[in-house]
Formats: C-alpha cells, sequence, structure tokens
C-alpha cells in the first residue's frame, strides 16, 4: 500500500501567511548614470531634468530622492525629449511617444493617426530630425529629415497631425537660385519660436536658409540664408537677433527685424580660427540682469590640433574656458535663477556626456564643478567588486559623510526616513574604493579612497590638470572624473571587508597585496611596511608565470585624513585575491587566492598561519590572472555579445547590408545549437579530482565554537575551496593583556571532504538556537544578543550544488537540500539575512539569500535548510550581472545591469526602498505669455497636486 503524508490545511496555510508577510520580490530602483544617454532635457517651471537612452528607456530627476522612469516597449532609440503640459514627449527616429504623469512608469500613449494617407506615408518614411513645443502649449511641431514641418495638437491623447502648407521655401521668390527644390534645403535642423510673437516660428534646414513662418497669416515672413550648413540657432530673448552656428566652427548673428530677406549676418565670428574648426553643434546666449550676457557653445575646436577633444566654451565678458569633458557631449542646458528660472542671470552649467552628468556653478568664481547626489558615474574606473554593510554607527557615519549643494530641487520627496544608515563600498580597476550612502533612493557618493599611493607605479596624479596654463589657447580646462583606462592593472581591487564598529577597513587587489587600514580624522606621514605570505612554501615544480608583484614605497608617505593603510601583506605568487575576511575583535585578517590561505595578525604585523591548497595538476593557477581561463559557456557568451556589438556598429556607420546581417544571424544560430543549456533537472555529478583551480579558496569565515569537545568553545578559522574541501584550524589567543606581545597560533583541527567535490561558496555556524553566530563585536555595542553556547553548535556548508548541515564538534551529517538536484542550477552567490514581519515589529526570521547561475532568487529558512521563495531576477546570459551580485543583512540586493548602473531589489517585505514623490505639475492658463519660450510649455499660472508612482 503506497501511503502519502498530509500536511494539515490549517497549518499550511498558516505558514503561507507568514511567507507573505516575510518575503516579497520587488525591483525598486537603479542607482548610478544611465547607460547610453541619448537625449536630455530640462523643466524650468517642474525643475525636472529628463534623459533619454538608446534602449528606450525615459529617466526623470528632481529633487534628490525623486526619481520616474518609463520605458518604451521596444528597444528604440530616443533622440529627443520634450516636456509639454502634463505630459513627457519622447521621439525615436520614426515614432512620436507621449506619457502623461501617471504613465512615467508604464506604456505611453498610442501613436498618433493622421489626417491623410499621404501624410501618414510623409511622416512615416522619414526621421524626426527637429521638435517643437509652442508656448502656447496646444502645438506640438515636428520637423523631419525630408524637409517636412508637421503640426499635432499636444494636449489630446489622439494626435491629428498635418502638414504646414504651403510649403514656405518656393513662396520666397528672392532666394538665391542654388536653393531651388525641396532637396537641396536638407532636412529640418531646427525649429524656434520668437520669445516675444509666439505666432512666429523660425525654420532652420541643414543647407543653411532659416525661414521665419507666420503662423496666423500661414506664410513665410522672412528668410535668412547663410552660406555654410546649418547646425544649431538660438533666438535671444529680446526677440531682435537670431544666433546661427555652423559646421565649419562658424558662429553667426543675425538682425530678423522686419520682412524680406537679410543677406548678410550683423556678426559673423570664428572663435577658434583661422585653421579649419569642427562645427559647434549648439550655441545659447543669456543676458544678465548686469554686464554682457554669457555665451555657451559646445565644439568648434581646431579640427587637426585638438578634433579628439570634447569642449562646452563658456564666454562671459572677459572670461573664455573651453570646459574639456571625459567623453562625447550628448547635449546641455542652463538654469537660471529668479522665481520662474526664466529672467534672471545663469547659476548653473548642467552638460551630459556619454559616460557622466556634469554640473558647473556659474555664480562662484572658478566656476567650480557641484557633486551630484544622483547619477554619479558609478564606473569612473570600472567597478571590480562590491561590499555592503548595514547599520552603520553614527559615530563612524559623520566621520565619512560629505555633502554638496545642488541646483535641481523640483517635486517632493515622500519617502520616510531611512530606518539605518547603509554603506555600499565598490572596489575599482584604479586602485580606489569608493564609499556610497545606500540608506535611500539616491546612492550619494560619501568617501573616495586610493591606494595606488602606496605602491610604486606608473600612475602619477596631476596635480595641475584641472587648471589651464596662463596664456594657452584654446584656454581648456579638464572636468569630468570618468576615467576608464587604468595605468597599472595590478592595482584593481578585487576583495573588501569593512567593520563598522571599530573602523577597521582591509583591502585586496588582483596582484595579491592586502592593505589593513584604520580610520583617522587627521592626516599621517608613514611608511607601509610589507609582510610576504608565500602559500607556495618552497613547493618545487610550480613556476609564476604571471604578473610581478607591487613594489612598494619605500619612503614615508603622506594620507590624508579618513582611511589609512598601516599594514600590507603580499601573497607569493602574487595572485588574485579570491576570499578575505576580517575578524577587528581579534585583530586578524585572513585571505586567500588559488594557491592557498593564510591568516595575518595586524596588531603584531606578522603571519599566523599559510595554508598551500595547490593540487598538483592545477598547472593553470599558475598562469596568471583568472580572467585569462575561459570555461567554454564564457566563451560563447563572450561571442555572443561581440554578435551583437558588430550589429550595433553595423547601425552606428550605417552598414545595414542583408548579406551581413544574416551572416551575423547564421553566426548566432550556429552558436545557440552547439551551447550545452543546464537540463530542467539531473542528477549531481561527482568532479574529478583533476579539475583546474581545485586548490581556489572560496570562501573564509570566523567563528567562535566548539571544535576539539562540546565543552569548551574556542576561535577558529574555516576555509572553503573550489575542489569541495573544508579546512578548519582551532585559534588560541593570549589574553587581552598580553596580545600586543604574546604570538597568535591556529592548528589544524577538522577536514571535510564533500564527496561530489562542488566548489564551497559560503560557511555559516549556527549557535544553540540555529541562529548565525554574530558578527565581530556586534555583542559588546549591544546590538546583538549573545550567540547560545549552551547547546550544540551547527555546520551549515553551501556549495555550488546543495546545502549540508553537520553537527558540532563531531561533524557529522545532519540535513541537506540538493540545489542542483531540483532544477540544474549552481550556487552564484549567497548570503545570511534577517526577514522581518511586514505586520508584526516583534517578529522575523534568518535565512538565506541565493543567487543562482540561472538567475534565479532563492530564500532559504534557517536551521532548518528548507527552499522558501523563488523568483527570476537577472537574465542566465547576464554573467556580469549575477557576478556583481551582492547581498545585504536585511533581504535586499544589488547588481550590475550595466557598466554604470545598480539594480536594487529587496527580498523583503518588511525592507523597501523605493521613490515615493510627488510633482506640481502645472496647468494651463488661457491666454498666458512668456517672456521667453520654455520648452515644457507655459510658466506655472497655478497647479494641482498629481501623486506619481515611480519604479
Amino acid at each position: 500500500v503506497r501511503m502519502k503524508r498530509f500536511r494539515r490545511h490549517g497549518q499550511e496555510s498558516h505558514r503561507d501567511r507568514i511567507k507573505q508577510e516575510l518575503y516579497g520580490f520587488n525591483k525598486t530602483v537603479e542607482h548610478g548614470f544611465p547607460h547610453q544617454p541619448s537625449a536630455l532635457v530640462f523643466s524650468p517651471s517642474l525643475q525636472l531634468l529628463a534623459i533619454g537612452t538608446r534602449s528606450g528607456a525615459i529617466k526623470l530627476y528632481g529633487a534628490p530622492g525623486v526619481e520616474f522612469m518609463g520605458l518604451h516597449d521596444e528597444n528604440a532609440a530616443v533622440t529627443q525629449v520634450h516636456f509639454l503640459p502634463q505630459q513627457v514627449s519622447g521621439c525615436s527616429p520614426h515614432t512620436h511617444l507621449l506619457y502623461t504623469p501617471e504613465e512615467c512608469c508604464g506604456n505611453p500613449l498610442s501613436h498618433a493617426p493622421f489626417t491623410t494617407a499621404a501624410e501618414k506615408t510623409n511622416f512615416l518614411v522619414t526621421r524626426v530630425t527637429a521638435v517643437l513645443t509652442h508656448s502656447s502649449g496646444d502645438m506640438l511641431f515636428l520637423g523631419t529629415e525630408g524637409g517636412h514641418v508637421f503640426v499635432s495638437n499636444a494636449l489630446t491623447t489622439r494626435l491629428p497631425i498635418t502638414m504646414l502648407k504651403p510649403n514656405p521655401v518656393p513662396s520666397l521668390c528672392s532666394l538665391p537660385e542654388d536653393y531651388g527644390g525641396r532637396r537641396s534645403l536638407e532636412h529640418v535642423e531646427s525649429l524656434q519660436e520668437n520669445p516675444v510673437n509666439p505666432r512666429q516660428v523660425l525654420i532652420g534646414y541643414g543647407r543653411g536658409i532659416m525661414v521665419i513662418w507666420d503662423l496666423e497669416r500661414h506664410s513665410a515672413v522672412k528668410h535668412i540664408p547663410a552660406t555654410q550648413q546649418l547646425e544649431s540657432v538660438w533666438w535671444t530673448e529680446d526677440g531682435g537677433h537670431v544666433l546661427s552656428s555652423h559646421s565649419d566652427g562658424s558662429y553667426c548673428r543675425w538682425m530678423v527685424a522686419g520682412e524680406g530677406t537679410q543677406s548678410e549676418p550683423e556678426k559673423s565670428e570664428v572663435p577658434y580660427g583661422h585653421f579649419p574648426c569642427k562645427a559647434i553643434s549648439k550655441i545659447i546666449q543669456l543676458p544678465t540682469e548686469q554686464g554682457p550676457p554669457f555665451l555657451f557653445l559646445s565644439g568648434g575646436m581646431p579640427r587637426a590640433s585638438y578634433g579628439d577633444r570634447h569642449c562646452i566654451s563658456v564666454i562671459h565678458s572677459k572670461t573664455h574656458v573651453a570646459l574639456d569633458f571625459t567623453s562625447r557631449i550628448i547635449d546641455f542646458f542652463v538654469i537660471r535663477d529668479g522665481p520662474d528660472h526664466t529672467g534672471s542671470d545663469p547659476s548653473a552649467l548642467v552638460v551630459l556626456v556619454e559616460e557622466e552628468l556634469v554640473v558647473i556653478d556659474l555664480q562662484t568664481e572658478g566656476w567650480p564643478v557641484i557633486q551630484t547626489p544622483y547619477l554619479v558615474p558609478l564606473h569612473c574606473s570600472a567597478i571590480t567588486c562590491s561590499h555592503h554593510v548595514s547599520a552603520i554607527p553614527l559615530k563612524m557615519w559623520e566621520r565619512v559623510l560629505s555633502a554638496g549643494p545642488w541646483p535641481i530641487t523640483g517635486g517632493q520627496n515622500l519617502s520616510p526616513d531611512a530606518p539605518q544608515r547603509d554603506l555600499l563600498l565598490t572596489g575599482h580597476e584604479d586602485g580606489t574604493v569608493r564609499f556610497w550612502d545606500a540608506s535611500g533612493v539616491c546612492l550619494y557618493p560619501m568617501y573616495k579612497l586610493s591606494t595606488a599611493g602606496v605602491f610604486l607605479t606608473d600612475a602619477e596624479p596631476n596635480d595641475n590638470m584641472n587648471q589651464c596654463t596662463e596664456g594657452e589657447w584654446p584656454p581648456f580646462r579638464k572636468v569630468g572624473c570618468f576615467d576608464p583606462y587604468s595605468d597599472d592593472p595590478r592595482l584593481g581591487v578585487q576583495k573588501i571587508h569593512l567593520c563598522k564598529y571599530s573602523g577597521y577597513l582591509t583591502v585586496a587587489g588582483t596582484a595579491g597585496q592586502i592593505l589593513v587600514l584604520e580610520l583617522n580624522d587627521e592626516a599621517a606621514e608613514q611608511t607601509v611596511e610589507a609582510t610576504v605570505a608565500d602559500l607556495l612554501q618552497g613547493q618545487e615544480g610550480f613556476r609564476w608565470k604571471g604578473h610581478t608583484r607591487l613594489e612598494v614605497r619605500e619612503e614615508p608617505v603622506t594620507f590624508p585624513p579618513g582611511f589609512q593603510p598601516f599594514a600590507l601583506v603580499q601573497c607569493q605568487p602574487p595572485a588574485v585575491v579570491t576570499a578575505l575576511t576580517l575578524h577587528s575583535e581579534w585583530k586578524l585578517v585572513t585571505f586567500g587566492t588559488s594557491h592557498g590561505f593564510g591568516l595575518y595578525d595586524y596588531q603584531q604585523k606578522s603571519n599566523v598561519l599559510v595554508r598551500c591548497t595547490l593540487n598538483p595538476s592545477d598547472q593553470l593557477a599558475m598562469e596568471g590572472p583568472l580572467s585569462r581561463v575561459k570555461s567554454i559557456k564564457k566563451s560563447l557568451r563572450q561571442s555572443f555579445r561581440r554578435i551583437r556589438r558588430s550589429r550595433v556598429s553595423l547601425r552606428k556607420h550605417h552598414v545595414n547590408s542583408a548579406a551581413k546581417v544574416q551572416e551575423a544571424n547564421a553566426r548566432l544560430e550556429a552558436e545557440l545549437a552547439e551551447m550545452e543549456l543546464a537540463p530542467v533537472q539531473r542528477k549531481i555529478e561527482a568532479r574529478s579530482s583533476d579539475d583546474s583551480f581545485t586548490g581556489l579558496v572560496r570562501t573564509l569565515y570566523f567563528a567562535d565554537t566548539f571544535l576539539s569537545d562540546s565543552s569548551h568553545h574556542t576561535p577558529s578559522l574555516w576555509a572553503g575551496t573550489n575542489g569541495g574541501s573544508v579546512f578548519a584550524y582551532q585559534l588560541r589567543l593570549p589574553p587581552v593583556e598580553r596580545r600586543s606581545e604574546d604570538p597568535v597560533s591556529a592548528h589544524p583541527a577538522k577536514e571535510i571532504q564533500l564527496m561530489h567535490r562542488a566548489p564551497v561558496v559560503g560557511i555559516v555556524v549556527l549557535d544553540g538556537h540555529g541562529s548565525p553566530l554574530p558578527e565581530p563585536l556586534e555583542v559588546a555595542h549591544d546590538l546583538a544578543r549573545s550567540a547560545d553556547m549552551q547547546g550544540c553548535h551547527q555546520l551549515l556548508v553551501i556549495s555550488e550544488e546543495q546545502f549540508k548541515v553537520f553537527t558540532l564538534p563531531k561533524v557529522s551529517a545532519k540535513m541537506k537540500l540538493k540545489l542542483t538536484a531540483i532544477d540544474g542550477s549552481r550556487v552564484r552567490r549567497v548570503g545570511v539575512a534577517w526577514f522581518g514581519s511586514s505586520r508584526s515589529e516583534d517578529y522575523g526570521e534568518s535565512g538565506l539569500t541565493v543567487l543562482t547561475n540561472q538567475g534565479d532568487l532563492h530564500v532559504v529558512s534557517l536551521p532548518g535548510v528548507k527552499l522558501q521563495v523563488q523568483y527570476p531576477c537577472i537574465r542566465r546570459e547576464d554573467v556580469s550581472g549575477i557576478a556583481s551580485c551582492v547581498f545585504t543583512k536585511h533581504g535586499q540586493g544589488f547588481y550590475l545591469i550595466s557598466p554604470s548602473e545598480f539594480e536594487r531589489f529587496s527580498l523583503s517585505a518588511r525592507c523597501v526602498v523605493e521613490p515615493r514623490s510627488l510633482v506640481e505639475v502645472p496647468s494651463q492658463t488661457p491666454g498666458t505669455t512668456l517672456p521667453r519660450a520654455q520648452p515644457d510649455g507655459p510658466s506655472l499660472a497655478h497647479s494641482h497636486r498629481l501623486p506619481l508612482t515611480a519604479l
């Protein structure tokens, strides 16, 4: 008779209710700088900044914490973004989409219908090249590649589109003969409204001609035939002049009073002539209340000498500066003071470049850069690792925190104050560690630490980088922090561990260097001596073929206030540090590489233990950085990326031949067919002992637990390797009064070999109550209860394939959960978290947060080791995203969705950080005119409150 066990319905439903109160998956906010930005706009009345990207996203930012996001259904690049009354307009090359405020996080409004089939054909076959939102708030002008200008009603959800008729150009009989014919005029480059007469619209064509069109008379009243190809147009605030910039690096000033034709400009100048110059892509002139106007020019550099520079020139009175940016300029705008942000002096220049947002303070002498509270380029140097620390004590927080002003103030942040202070630390390829305030919606930069000063490298800082040389022409001034190149890749930070209670920090790098740093409020000059840890221990037959170790400076180095290094361990061979843990109460640091692991006493600055784990067959471990050894699947994934990049480059250079596209598709299909996909269900397979990197140390763990017998608990060190081995050492610490004199000793105690030799990715010791042991010094600061030392402790070993619990001190198997046997997944990241109930402040459970190679998130209960919930999170093809994931202690996490953006997610029903914002949306007031037409319609006459839901 086959028997089945049933759980009572009441018990099952009760547990389900508890799960709903504890767990809930949400992708909450994106931190960092948008990947591949393509458009920029600012609303003076709303005080909101909008950025469009090549992937079809539109992101809005106001005051810190005010963030919104919209996304096209298709991956259409956003080429222009414009603010309309109560709407946001996004343009891709062949479509025009509108978002109402309620839909900023949903789908856009429907595509516009056309009044005739001919107009629809003309609109769809050409690209939208220019957009004008009229100050009346009810008209939207769309200029196209074919030279047409379409007009739509901007206030309705359905947009009947008509074309300006008759065509303005043939009606101007006084045009030169070479301007005859629509084709010679090329595309519509610019559309501008007369700031003092809303009836007039200026149409600028790529060939150079500019036409002033009267909306009431339905005819052209003036034309300006420039001789050079047109790049941009600016109508001055008094309405009397038009500035035009051109492809030869010149700009012209035209008088627009009267009707007819103006054959010559009032002024023509090439700022950086006499040699051929690049185009001035955008020009803005703004008056000041007292004194000369500000002039802003993008581009115009001498082609031969400085054609590779990305510059915006700012000219005011006798001050002339060429701001030299680190990447290509996308767009820029100027913020002005005053009640309506329109009629007063310029206060800030906001520049969107391809890799960062730079804000220049125009009211402070020297025009310094303003620190941005969001949109910070996380990838100013490539991110190599991350580390999260929860609940930072106030004293340490104040010692690290720095602040700065911000000129964009739109919206209200309705999010409650963060319940605790959290830090996210990112390690970078150039040897820097950056501290970010991760408590709320904004990932705010707090502090930057550089480790390069300890070593002798070719990367010497240029003190005069941001200063222009007297008399230099053009007068360059370097701005921006994006610098993707590392002069010495050995400086790259691979592991970080911070103790929030003691202020000790340890940083490990690519060349086997481990630095121990201490927080100091004053500058100090000191020498950092290196202690060598020989992980091969004299074994013969191994010869390191990789990079050399970094040379330490012998002379004293001056370190600024903040974290200052005082101890250094240099692994030999200088391989990448793969595991790192700090115990500030015991004054110990443990580290691991592909050759073994070591224990270092940073109080006495001496090695306590060095253990070689290298297998005789691990010849690849002697080759150098791990990045040189690629698995088959990794190679395939990289080939996919190459194909994608080739497609992008084909589109970029307009080489979209059918043969090349078919060839790329064929290569992709062939490699997909060869790729071995993980089965849905399979058995755990034993791994060969001669697999590569079996000695690589994956995890290190300190614990005060029972190793020798059940009566005496002692400090211990645990190490897990890529070959499924677990090593345990018993540590003997001298009394506190003799800690600085008597040596610390380590003795082998236990060794476990997992049957299937799966890599060990995590080790956790559970106390008598089944709870994870508290962090070092956590109990001493009354932030956690003491571990239960009365009952039996348990050892949880997490491999890539299963979770296995052993009893201590006997180390006998008690229970296990086979993850791989269930769904074919392998564990890539694991963390211990506390999940508080969303309904009861007093109830919560500990659990393991797990990320698999399939991109799925799991929560496993402790101490029962049972799977609670599972959520899909990251695409399994996104290897870099999975590798970059970091968990928090309260059920949240971060992973890179691009080189410059973190996606934040939450597995906890209680602990969720997401934008909650309110924006005052201006309403249209009939009969209201502006002193100058603004990109977001009429000025704020009255407003109504409209809550917006943000991603």
